[in-house]
């Protein structure tokens, strides 16, 4: 049925009226949407085992929509996408990327990349020159094969258009892969950024000069223009970059302090103004003569990335834009993409040569600088590979290439399966080439031996974060430990970030890269956001302290291999987590809001308990979870001499076994602190346990998570035992006069130890996790587990319903030997052994 443009209907009056709603423009705009992200979505959800970035999926379920795949069928395309359409959903599918042009604007710091040095530049300088000359040359041969007399384009626009689709890195792409393959804040991710982002600042440069040439063919084979008219566009072009960043850029300046008062609310008038302001703009440069996107992208520019006024208008904008209209884009740039139309060897010939070509131009010229400039060549060879990545910015100059008439649609089909392949095959091989160095695994007894040798090891530690509430508890335990003898202690604190759909997440990181504190951006209160960063600064500034700042940014299934990568490449002795509850303190009083009991714990998710757990099986190192109950505050912090607030009273509660052979190798070093009091409390086992054998049972796996985990290796008791009086012994020997010592023979093993953590006499309780038990422990697995990933004792004295006031520190000792562990489910004391098959203690 054929429709005239002018004639169609908004909406129609329904099928009980006789209408057929595909018929309409509304309701069929609505069909395409939802089958398009509909189809996108579940091609992401299968590319994601291959760690496909999310365009991919958009791109290629466009294809598989369009006349490739299903468009073959002609009363399909008449139905679902007929002509009279497509300019309707394009022009959908344009807002959306006019204002996603806008964040990408908003992400990328000018700022940053001026910080980036030679290195950066000289990497993208080469990964844009070389490709581009071979593009060049590309375009002499596509120009005479694919094209008839009648039909070619011009010569100067075409070889612009092609070097560019040949030279691009597609910034947001590789800010979105680079996350994926944990290399986001590694030195040749930063690397990588820096040099997409200088490659992206030139690729905008260059797409309005090719836009601006093309703009002079005439878009319907008419009379050519003056060239002067390709002047007078460029002209105009800097004459509006300029505008914006000397006139508009100090007003929205000043707009983003207006628009962050003190409760962080964004007024609504700004978010408008500045919503206008991305359409304007888009509309500026296409009065101009270069496309909207490019008036958006650099009005993304002008606003400031220090504050909360870009995060918020991201918050705002962003689900909407990339979840819905986005993909729209993609798929219409698939739509376009009729894979029939390279028909023949020559034509397949042609392909390859573009692939080989944009591969080989981008790889061997980024490769080749990257080795000048002293990157080893595996990381070289990795970068380059990085760099060839295409996507986002190349869909945009292949479609406007297309609307100019500069493409036909031979060409343009080639062009998207060469962005196509590129971008997928950057994963893979940058996989495949990378390995990063492995360090060795260590605990904290290691560093023993060497106090009294030459070499002086430091002791390092690798101390997590979910977000500004952890820094005081952090502080004032690393003051505890830091020892003043000959050990010197390295502290990394890492800001663990999720990496969600959104690139909130990258522009994050940015931030984080810039000013090293990334987690008091977020903090929205001045008095807090300024004593967090006094105390961290003074700190740092202490003499025999080093700080550095570390951001993980990785979806939370994966958040564990960034923790565990970074404490195998720092050779970490100990990674130090927070608990996934934090007990509420009143900063100014320190007490619990709760009214003291700490009943009513602050939760951040069962997804960061799922963190901590795969940290706990494989960390290469020990391993302490910090249950938080106050344990420093920030106006105490403050009025130190140092800017952190020391642990003063310390109980370790020793049962036997590695875990508590750790917490007591720690318990000693927070003793050589001059103001910690520390506390050992023995306990001895009863004389009821003696005269008993306690079997446990293994768990059916649909209890895991009630019951708690032990180690599945044969452990001799007499051997154990020795072990623990030699560890006590050695404490003694060095810590004697530092310490209390004292010896308990309980009869109920639980109610002592509550006693202890509901009595006020500690601030904290440091405990070991207990994997390969003691009598006494192993007697409290039949208990129901309400936190299992501590351990008996550590979970006694972290449940909410106990009423412990002290925090707790629940210490694992690693031990390569000791890697399997079973749940248990029940435990059954006998009066002689047992001989059933199962785990014996």
């Amino acid at each position: 049925m054929a429709f005239n443009i002018t004639s169609v209907k908004t909406s129609s009056n329904g099928a009980w009226q006789g209408d057929n709603p595909l018929n309409f423009a509304f309701p069929l705009l609505i069909v395409q949407t939802a089958l398009i992200v509909a189809v996108s979505r579940s091609l992401a959800v299968l590319f994601k085992p291959l760690r496909q970035p999310k365009v991919i999926a958009e791109i290629v379920g466009g294809i598989l929509l369009g006349p490739s795949a299903l468009g073959r069928d002609p009363a399909y395309m008449d139905r679902i996408f007929p002509e009279w359409s497509m300019p309707i959903l394009e022009s959908v599918a344009s807002i959306g990327l006019l204002f996603f042009l806008f964040l990408v604007g908003l992400e990328l710091d000018l700022s940053s990349i001026r910080r980036s040095g030679k290195r950066a530049f000289g990497i993208a300088a080469a990964g844009i020159t070389l490709p581009f000359l071979a593009g060049v040359g590309v375009s002499f041969v596509i120009r005479n094969t694919l094209y008839t007399a009648a039909d070619r384009p011009g010569f100067v626009e075409f070889i612009v258009f092609m070097g560019v689709a040949l030279s691009i890195t597609a910034f947001p792409v590789l800010a979105r892969i680079l996350a994926e393959l944990k290399l986001l804040t590694t030195q040749i991710g930063e690397t990588a950024m820096a040099a997409a982002a200088f490659n992206d600042v030139a690729a905008w440069i260059l797409l309005a000069l090719a836009v601006a040439l093309a703009g002079n063919g005439g878009e319907s084979g008419g009379e050519k223009k003056s060239p002067l008219v390709s002047v007078w566009v460029l002209l105009s072009g800097v004459g509006f970059v300029a505008f914006m960043l000397v006139v508009i850029r100090p007003v929205m300046k000043w707009i983003a302090k207006r628009a962050s008062p003190e409760n962080g609310a964004v007024r609504e008038s700004y978010v408008c103004l500045t919503l206008a302001g991305v359409m304007v703009s888009g509309l500026a440069t296409d009065l101009i003569g270069i496309h909207s996107i490019f008036g958006a992208f650099v009005f993304g520019l002008t606003i400031p990335k220090d504050g909360e006024f870009g995060q918020r208008l991201i918050e705002r904008i962003e689900d909407f834009v990339s979840g819905l209209l986005l993909p729209l884009y993609f798929a219409t740039s698939g739509l376009k993409t009729d894979v029939a139309k390279i028909r023949g060897a020559v034509s397949w010939g042609m392909l390859g040569l573009v692939v080989v070509t944009a591969c080989v131009g981008k790889i061997v010229g980024t490769f080749a600088v990257a080795v000048m400039v002293k990157i080893p060549a595996r990381e070289a060879l990795t970068l380059g590979f990085l760099m060839n990545t295409k996507g986002l910015v190349e869909l945009i100059v292949l479609n406007i290439g297309k609307e100019k008439k500069v493409l036909n649609d031979e060409t343009f089909a080639i062009l998207v399966l060469m962005a196509l392949f590129t971008t997928f095959i950057t994963t893979p091989s940058a996989m495949a080439i990378y390995r990063p160095a492995r360090g060795i695994h260590r605990k904290l007894k290691d560093l023993s031996a060497s106090e009294h040798s030459s070499s002086k090891e430091e002791l390092r530690i690798l101390a997590c974060l979910h977000g500004p509430a952890n820094v005081s508890s952090l502080i004032s335990l690393i003051v505890s430990i830091r020892t003043t003898k000959i050990l010197k202690l390295k502290l990394f604190v890492m800001h663990l970030m999720e990496l969600t759909e959104r690139s909130s997440s990258i522009i994050m990181v940015r931030r984080a890269q810039k000013n090293g504190f990334p987690f008091v951006n977020r903090y929205r209160h001045d008095e807090c956001h300024s004593s967090v960063i006094r105390g961290f600064q003074a700190y740092r500034q202490l003499g025999r302290v080093a700080v550095r700042p570390i951001t993980a940014v990785s979806p939370l299934p994966t958040m564990h291999e960034d923790i565990c990568l970074m404490a195998e490449t720092k050779r970490v002795t100990m990674i130090i987590l927070p608990f996934h509850r934090r007990w509420n303190v009143d900063y100014g009083h320190g007490h619990h809001q709760d009214g003291g009991d700490g009943n009513v714990p602050e939760n951040v998710g069962h997804g960061w308990r799922l963190v901590n757990q795969r940290v706990l099986k494989n960390a290469p190192c020990s391993v302490a979870v910090l249950v938080d109950r106050g344990l420093g505050s920030i106006e105490s912090q403050s009025s130190s001499l140092d800017g952190s607030n020391v642990v003063e009273r310390v109980c370790v509660i020793f049962f036997g076994g590695p875990d508590d052979r750790e917490a007591l190798e720690l318990g000693g070093r927070m003793a050589e602190h001059p103001a910690v009091k520390v506390t050992i409390m023995r306990f001895l086992v009863g004389e009821k346990l003696r005269s008993n054998t306690i079997t446990l049972h293994p768990a059916p796996s649909k209890c895991k998570e009630k019951n708690y985990a032990f180690l599945t290796t044969n452990v001799d008791p007499e051997k154990e035992k020795e072990l623990d009086e030699g560890a006590l012994e050695d404490f003694m020997s060095k810590w004697k006069d530092m310490v209390e010592y004292k010896e308990k023979e309980p009869n109920n093993t639980i109610e002592e130890i509550l006693s202890i953590g509901q009595s006020q006499d500690f601030d904290l309780i440091v405990v070991g996790r207990g994997r390969s038990p003691s009598v006494e422990v192993a007697a409290l697995a039949e208990r129901q587990a309400e936190h299992p990933e501590l351990g008996p004792v550590g979970d006694v004295l972290a449940s909410s319903n106990n009423h412990v006031i002290p925090s707790v520190l629940v210490v694992q000792q690693h031990n390569k030997a000791h890697v399997e562990e079973i749940t248990v489910s029940k435990i059954v004391k006998e009066s002689s052994l047992s001989t059933d098959g199962d785990a014996n203690v």
